[in-house]
This record gives structure tokens, sequence and C-alpha cells, in this order.
């Protein structure tokens, strides 16, 4: 074992310890915070499943029924978790893409946002059917609840 390998673990050790300090400087972040960090990481993941999907129901890349069935499972699974994401306290964070109408509008928020996740959860069975094109049908059903969504409540 070289010297430079015998110190690799400490050095990512105090590293990372050196980082968590930085970030903890100006205290532990806030609930809203909070959110906004799950809120952001909840659309990434589903952004990761959505891609793929939209470049098959597009026809820009083959369609593969049993990887659309799995993303779409995933896209299904992490919709209902949204609800949880924009807790009141939320309101006026930094970073935040989310128009504050959204909070004036709330019943109309929560609504759109069940017509996604029930439009997920329907994509999610007709994909386990395999059959291309009422799974291409059911995708963008589900994508124009996310437009409908964005139009109206999301920041550029």
């Amino acid at each position: 074992m070289s010297t430079r390998s015998a110190f690799r673990p400490a050095l990512t050790f105090f590293a990372v310890a050196a980082l968590s300090g930085a970030a903890l400087a100006d205290g532990p972040p806030s609930k809203a915070e909070q959110a906004l960090t799950y809120r952001k990481a909840l659309y990434e993941a589903i952004v990761w499943n959505v891609q793929p999907m939209g470049a098959m129901a597009k026809d820009k890349a083959p369609f593969n029924a049993q990887e659309f069935a799995l993303r779409a499972g995933r896209v299904a699974d992490l919709t209902p978790m949204l609800a949880e994401a924009y807790p009141p306290e939320s309101q006026g964070v930094a970073n935040s893409k989310l128009k504050p109408e959204m909070w004036a509008n709330r019943a109309d928020f929560d609504a759109k946002l069940k017509d996604l996740v029930d439009r997920s959860a329907a994509l999610a069975q007709v994909a386990k059917g395999g059959d291309p094109a009422k799974t291409k049908a059911a995708f963008f059903s589900m994508a124009d609840a996310c437009k409908a969504c964005h139009e109206k409540y999301k920041a550029d």
C-alpha cells in the first residue's frame, strides 16, 4: 500500500467534515429550506424517470415496455410524496421557482397535484400492459397534468 492511498480515507473524512462545518456555519437549514430541498429532490427523481419515457413516447428512442413500466411505476410512487413538499412554512423560501399565487390558490394547486397523482397511477397501470399506443397516450395525459400546474404555478 502506498503512502498516498493510506492517507486517502483520512483526507476524505477531513474534507467531508470541513464541508459539513462550512454548511452549518450559518446554522442548520430552516424547515422551509428543508422542504424546498425535499421538493427539488423529488422533482429531480421524477424528471430522471419522465425524460426516458418522453423520448420513447415521442419515438425519439425505441419503445421498451419493461423499462417504461419500471419508470412509470417509479413516478407513480413519487408523485404522491409531493403533497408533503409544500408545507405552509415554505412560503416565500429563497431559490424556489414556485409562484406566490399558489398560496392564494392552494385548493386549485392541490387539485392539480391530485390530478397528477391520479394520472401517474393510471400511467403505471397502463404501462404494465405493454401496449405502446395505450402507454404513450397515458404518458401524454400525465404530461398534460404536469404542464397545467407548471404553466400556472411555476416561475421560469
